[in-house]
């Protein structure tokens, strides 16, 4: 699988059995809790592919993989300043 662009991340923070989003990457809410459970986590981090819908704007997410930090998406999510 080709390296996902660090543009196409977000990060996300657990707390007890909940997955958090500190903000909304589409309409800017702080403090997302999401549906997301700890075994679906689990499958994104071996790269098995989940969807995301998000409670506050309905924006859904299509994640790639993810790590202990972020979650790694199909889509564009942050401006790139690489260049």
């Amino acid at each position: 699988m080709p390296v996902i662009p660090f543009s196409h991340s977000w990060p996300y923070e657990k707390q007890y059995q909940d997955i958090y989003l500190h903000e909304c990457p589409f309409c800017g809410e702080d403090q997302v809790l999401t549906h997301m459970k700890m075994k679906e986590l689990e499958e994104a981090k071996e790269g098995i592919k989940k969807q995301l819908n998000l409670p506050c704007c309905h924006g859904r997410l299509v994640i790639l993989e993810a790590d202990e930090d972020y979650l790694w998406t199909n889509q564009v999510l942050r401006e790139d300043r690489s260049s």
